[in-house]
Formats: structure tokens, C-alpha cells, sequence
């Protein structure tokens, strides 16, 4: 839209349409007039407008007739209809025809300017919910998946394939492959890519509260529920719920999801009432679930439930052909968008982060190109600007600070240096250790303890 908004009036009576443009001028629109349909045709097609007010009986055209042709020449220009004939047939009848409003005559000066107001800021709205839904998607879309390998190729195809299908996906890999850039590019592909994509992270939540969190609870379904409250199944209605790590959920929740899956209801903590919920689920998990069946720790009804579709993420050490791509990316992402200068990788680091096997997978490189980008004073990226690590210093055993210590001490010291190497980051240090992030937050809880207990 302008700075000034353009208004249109078309209207043969020429008291009317004066009077229009007097006030609505007052108002600081920048209004132009037509005495007849065709002459509203006329302007709409030499200059784009922000609204047009038509009357309803012109002689030349009528206003449903102008109504219909200013969609084609301006699509999406909203249009108020105004009448000296007000019934409710004639409201009817124009709204049908797409007009978004109508008013009718002898004007009321206020409630034009309302409905003047109104209508301008609800295109405004809808330009930018347009603007923010091709933004979600070019951010979430396949855009995001970087790769030209074979493998990468077979998961787009898979994607595409399953994205309008509405069925039920489980994608597999490891930690930081991207499990969850691909059920976002499935949804972002989907008919549900304007309803909500609401991530549930089946590791990082604790299980006291996973369940209410989950299925949402009633008032007094336990101590502190002061009010009823959805849970983020019936917050993702409409859209794609994302349940990551899956692997991870208790059995009694997973009894819950199938009930959930088969009967497409909630029931709340505390509730007895089933609340229909429309959703798609997209489950990820870097277990195997086929073994967990084995082992009696997953119910194998909701295995064969959720694993209609699976895509299986591969990880970066078998698609090392993508490691340039994925560097460039992250590259680009972090030195502009932090406002650094434009940064290179030299030859020679692009070969140190090719010859790399990656345990962390794409987020591991995610991580270590940004700390490049932050740490470097040099526009080139040069291999002593990426961590030891990956040059291979880090193979040698890393010295105990005692000579003499228990296993429990020993696993305390390792699991605290790896999260001083990661920065803190609990993903990065269990990624580091080769366990699952629940495992770490169970193993520094009971060092804690073990801590105030001492």
C-alpha cells in the first residue's frame, strides 16, 4: 500500500460522489471519481487503487457488473458497495459477488470513515499475512534442505511425494541431520501450510508435565491448574503437530497418542469429555523403534501406526559431497546476517570440513562455521580458524586432572568437559558424548544431587 492510500469512487449521482471525495479527501486519502461503471473500469486499469467505493445502479454498468471486472483487472482490491435501494437482498447479493462491504444511502459521515478505516487496514492485514506465509515458506520449505547428493535427492522426491497426502510420516536419523527441517518442509508443501506447525520436543520435556502439556488439562485436574488449558495437540488443530524424539515417550503417553491417532479426539488432564482435533502427525526419532518394539519399550500399535510413511534422514558422513553446499550456506547465513564482512573458505579448510566424519551431523557444521565466522579477523577462513578437533589433535586421550579418581568421578569430569567444549550447549554435549539428550539431563541431575547430598 501507498504512504497515502487511493480510493476509487464511482457513482453517477454527482452530489453523492463530491461529497465522497470531500470527506474522504478531508481524511488524507488521495481519491479519484467516476460518473459511470466504465469509467471506473477506465481508471482501474491506468492506476492501482487501495479500495473502491461503487454505487450499486449506474446506467451504464451496473455496480455488481464492475464489481466482477475490477477482480480481474486488480485481484484482491476490495470493494464497498453503495445503494439508495438498502434490503437486505441487495446486501445479500453484493456481498455474495465479493464486495467486502456495503453501505447504504443517505450516507452517514462516521460510519463511512469506519468503514473506509476498516477496510483498508483488513487488506493491510492481508497483504502481510500473504508476505508472511511466502516467508514461512521460503524459510521452511524445501529451500532449507541443502544437498544435491543422491540421498538428499531421494528425500526431496519423498517429501514432495507425501507432503499432500496427509498421512502420518516418521522420519529417522541421527542427532542433527535435520529431522525437523524436513517434517517442516512436508508441512510447508501441505494444504495445512497456513494452519500451525507446532514442535513437541518428547526429550526435553518433563514427564510430570509432558502429559498436560501434551492433552492440555481441566480446572483442578491437579495442584496450580487454575483454569482449563489446550494442549499443543489441540493448538496445532488444522496443522501439522511434530513430535520429536518420539522414542522418548513414556509408555502410558504412548497408550494416550494411539487413543488419539485412532479416535482423532483429545481428552484433557482431568477431563472426560473427547475434543475432535484435526491434525496431521509427523514423528522423528534417531532410535530404532523396530528394536525398542523388540525390547517391549515401544508399543508396536503405535509403531505401525505412526510408520506409515518413513523417511529415513541420512547422515552427513554418507553425503559428504554436500558438506561445500552446506558450508556455503551457513557461511552466507552467518556473515551477513550478523554483519560481519564477506567471509571465504580457503581450499584447504573446505578440505579440512570434507575430510571430517561429523558425529554431530549438519548441525555439528552449523555450529562450527558460525564459530569461525565469529571468531575470524580475516575474510578467508583458513583451517587453524576451525576447532582442534577437526584437525585431529583431539584423538589423543584427554589427561585426567588426578591420578587417582572413581569411575563415577571420571564420568562427571568427562561429561562436565564436554559441556565446557560444547559452550554450555546441553544438544551440542550429548552429541559430543554419543547419548541422547534425556540421558544427559538424567545424568546432571543425579550429579546434583549427588552434589547436595555431599
Amino acid at each position: 500500500m501507498n504512504a497515502t492510500p487511493a480510493l476509487l469512487v464511482a457513482d453517477d449521482d454527482q452530489v453523492a460522489r463530491e461529497l465522497l471525495a470531500e470527506v474522504l479527501g478531508r481524511e488524507g486519502y488521495r481519491v479519484r471519481i467516476a460518473s459511470g461503471g466504465a469509467e471506473c473500469l477506465r481508471l482501474a486499469e491506468a492506476e492501482p487503487f487501495d479500495m473502491a467505493l461503487v454505487d450499486l445502479r449506474m446506467p451504464d454498468l451496473d455496480g455488481l457488473g464492475v464489481l466482477k471486472r475490477l477482480g480481474a483487472i486488480q485481484p484482491g482490491l476490495p470493494v464497498v458497495i453503495l445503494t439508495a435501494f438498502a434490503s437486505i437482498d441487495t446486501a445479500i447479493e453484493a456481498v455474495r459477488a465479493g464486495a467486502y462491504d456495503y453501505l447504504s444511502k443517505p450516507f452517514r459521515m462516521e460510519e463511512i470513515k469506519v468503514v473506509v478505516r476498516r477496510t483498508l487496514e483488513a487488506r493491510r492485514l492481508a497483504r502481510e499475512n500473504l508476505h508472511y506465509r511466502q516467508e514461512l515458506k521460503a524459510r521452511h520449505g524445501f529451500e532449507t534442505l541443502i544437498g544435491q547428493s543422491h540421498q538428499m535427492v531421494e528425500t526431496y522426491k519423498l517429501v514432495a511425494r507425501v507432503a499432500n497426502l496427509d498421512t502420518t510420516v516418521l522420519i529417522q536419523g541421527e542427532t542433527g541431520t535435520g529431522k525437523e527441517l524436513v517434517a517442516r518442509a512436508i508441512h510447508y508443501a501441505s494444504a495445512r501450510a497456513d494452519r500451525p506447525f507446532v514442535v513437541v520436543d518428547c526429550a526435553a520435556l518433563p514427564e510430570s508435565l509432558f502429559e498436560s502439556e501434551l492433552f492440555g488439562h481441566e480446572r483442578g485436574a491437579f495442584t496450580g491448574a487454575l483454569a482449563a488449558r489446550p494442549g499443543l495437540l489441540e493448538t496445532s488443530d488444522g496443522g501439522t503437530c511434530f513430535l520429536d524424539e518420539i522414542g522418548e515417550m513414556t509408555a502410558p503417553l504412548q497408550a494416550k497418542l494411539l487413543r488419539t491417532l485412532q479416535e482423532r479426539t483429545v481428552r484433557r488432564v482431568g477431563g472426560n469429555e473427547p475434543i475432535p482435533v484435526d491434525v496431521r502427525i509427523v514423528a522423528a526419532t534417531n532410535r530404532d523403534l523396530r528394536k525398542l518394539v523388540a525390547e517391549d519399550a515401544f508399543r508396536d500399535d503405535l509403531f505401525y501406526r505412526l510408520n506409515v510413511v518413513t523417511i529415513t534422514v541420512p547422515p552427513l558422513r554418507e553425503r559428504s559431497q554436500d558438506i561445500p553446499l552446506l558450508a556455503q550456506h551457513f557461511l552466507e547465513k552467518f556473515a551477513g546476517g550478523a554483519g560481519y564482512p564477506a567471509k571465504h573458505l580457503a581450499s584447504e579448510a573446505l578440505a579440512l570440513l570434507a575430510g571430517y566424519h561429523w558425529p554431530g551431523n549438519v548441525r555439528e557444521l552449523e555450529h562450527v562455521i558460525e564459530r569461525a565466522v565469529a571468531l575470524s579477523s580475516s575474510e578467508m577462513l583458513l583451517p587453524d580458524d576451525f576447532p582442534e578437533h577437526l584437525r585431529g589433535r583431539s584423538e589423543r586421550a584427554p589427561v585426567l586432572p588426578a591420578a587417582r579418581m572413581t569411575l563415577d568421578e571420571v564420568k562427571r569430569w568427562y561429561v562436565s568437559k564436554m559441556l565446557e567444549e560444547a559452550g554450555g550447549n546441553k544438544v551440542r554435549a550429548a552429541e559430543l558424548l554419543g547419548i541422547d539428550r534425556r540421558t544427559l539431563y538424567r545424568i546432571l541431575e543425579r550429579q546434583a544431587t549427588d552434589e547436595q547430598e555431599e
